[in-house]
């Protein structure tokens, strides 16, 4: 199951699990929109490819929390 990470690991911006717009790479290294574009959409950490986050529902968000963890650095 995806950790559903809480940031952009680039920019610190919120990325809800319940909404469109993060990026991730097959570690699950996570992006906002525009640090995706921005990188070209390759993960500066791996160099893989940042592909589109899928969004968790709602109804799903209480039995499978998000991760918590951010991992923004400034």
């Amino acid at each position: 199951m995806l950790q559903m990470r809480p940031d952009c690991e680039r920019c610190g911006t919120d990325l809800p699990a319940q909404a469109p717009g993060a990026f991730i790479c097959s570690f699950e290294c996570t992006f906002c929109a525009a640090c995706a574009e921005a990188l070209d959409d390759r993960c500066p950490n791996c160099g893989g490819e940042l592909m589109d986050r899928p969004t968790r529902a709602k109804a799903l968000l209480g039995k499978y929390p998000p991760s918590a963890e951010r991992r923004f650095r400034a």
